[in-house]
């Protein structure tokens, strides 16, 4: 399989809430990008769509032996992606498809055992995967690996919303891959050593109505990679995929699992480290409002795909080419992050000051933010907004002479990086 290798990687201070640019090329490194690449021309599905749940599925199918350690915290390679389009004319079933056909040619077994739909309840999802009681009254552990394809996630969402449903922390538990429990009185049902893996599909419009603040902030919505996707191209005669390409490209991806399950615990290797060193900065930084809440687990996302990179390379040691495609990876879901949240900061004057920043390439005074809310905002209110907006870098302020008087002029930092011609913090490979 021939490999790409990554020479830039942009930084996070990326204030666009457009929808967001392709993914880069250097995220379809592997058999997986080979396999969209070959796949994408006879599809109407977005290659991103594509890539994306191809890469739950073989994190899913490859079991729990294969995981990473963040200090204390063991993670394996189960992800949750959802996919959002604008429309239901984005093709995401379309995508799943494919990604079925793979799976199939992967693994039959598991597709039969242990792919399934329709969570409604954490103990429905327990109950899935509980531990059987052996004859002498010990626990006998079974295949715990269970991927959950949502084609209605927003259903998921109003079952969230639910007075006492214990769905969005089973999830998240279930997604650290600790075990389940039931705790009731009469009936404790326990699942040990989970493996689950979640799909779902949903509209911008959904998301938006029916993800509610409690759990974008609680920690359900950064368990999630939030992937935007469209159609691709329009083709009124289908496609035709070459089924002997599907196959080549099919097996060798069969051979790389069937050997990732005996992989156990995947390390960073030298140059890979001195990535992460780098970049880990960037990957920490704490956003504000939704969008900083759905992309707050951003160093775990990033090393659970690098680990799936590395298992597809049968490798145990992450390289840096593995973690610059996961890093590229990340981005997007990021980039797509921002554009279904918004970039709100939770306070309605930052957010108002922002705004009128945005609007003005000259930047804004601070008689001029006065003026703004009619001089009935307090200095007080107006100098913690703007501490806000500085400390998340989104504006910057600058002393400027004007007829020999310095006054403080406040510029939107995408303002700035368009005049300079780019970012500074870009990271050469």
């Amino acid at each position: 399989m021939r490999s790409s290798t990554s020479k830039v990687i942009p930084s996070f201070n990326d204030t666009k809430s457009d929808w967001p640019n392709a993914m880069s090329k250097e995220a379809f490194y592997g058999p997986l990008g080979e396999l969209v690449n070959a796949i994408e021309p006879h599809t109407e599905a977005d290659p991103i769509a594509l890539l994306s749940q191809m890469m739950v599925v073989v994190g899913n199918v490859v079991g729990r032996n294969p995981h990473f350690k963040a200090e204390a915290d063991r993670h394996g390679l189960n992800l949750f992606a959802t996919m959002v389009g604008q429309s239901s004319k984005g093709r995401k079933g379309t995508s799943w498809g494919y990604a079925l056909k793979l799976a199939k040619a992967i693994d039959r077994d598991w597709v039969q055992n242990s792919l399934k739909s329709g969570l409604c309840s954490g103990e429905g999802l327990i109950w899935a995967l509980k531990d059987p009681e052996s004859e002498d009254g010990g626990e006998q552990i079974l295949d715990k690996r269970l991927l959950s394809e949502e084609s209605e996630f927003a259903s998921i969402l109003k079952v969230l919303s639910r007075e006492g449903n214990t769905l969005s922390a089973i999830l998240r538990n279930a997604w650290d891959g600790k075990d389940l429990n039931i705790m009731t009185k009469n009936n404790p049902v326990k699942a040990t050593e989970p493996h689950i893996s979640i799909i779902g599909h949903v509209t911008k419009r959904e998301l938006n109505k029916y993800l509610k603040d409690n759990e974008a902030g609680n920690g359900f919505g950064n368990r999630f990679l939030w992937v935007c996707v469209k159609r691709s191209k329009l083709l009124p005669e289908g496609g035709n995929l070459d089924q002997a390409q599907f196959d080549f490209y099919s097996d060798f991806i069969k051979r790389k699992v069937l050997e990732g399950k005996d992989i156990g615990l995947i390390k960073r290797g030298k140059d890979a480290t001195d990535l992460w060193r780098s970049i880990y900065s960037n990957l920490s930084i704490g956003h504000l409002g939704t969008f900083g809440a759905v992309t707050g687990r951003a160093e775990a996302q990033v090393m659970r795909i690098a680990c799936l990179y590395a298992v597809l390379d049968g490798k145990n040691i992450i390289s840096r080419t593995h973690l610059e495609a996961a890093f590229e990876f990340w981005k997007y879901c990021e980039n797509s992050a921002r554009f279904i949240f918004g970039e709100s900061t939770g306070d309605e004057v930052a957010d108002k000051i922002l705004s009128f920043a945005r609007e003005s390439e000259e930047g804004v005074s601070r008689t001029e933010i006065r003026d703004l809310f009619n001089r009935n905002k307090s200095k007080i209110i107006i100098e913690g907004a703007l501490s806000l907006l500085e400390e998340h870098k989104l504006l910057e302020k600058n002393k400027v002479n004007q007829n020999g008087t310095t006054k403080e002029i406040w510029y939107d930092i995408r303002h700035k990086e368009n005049k300079s011609g780019g970012n500074s913090n870009e990271l050469a490979g």
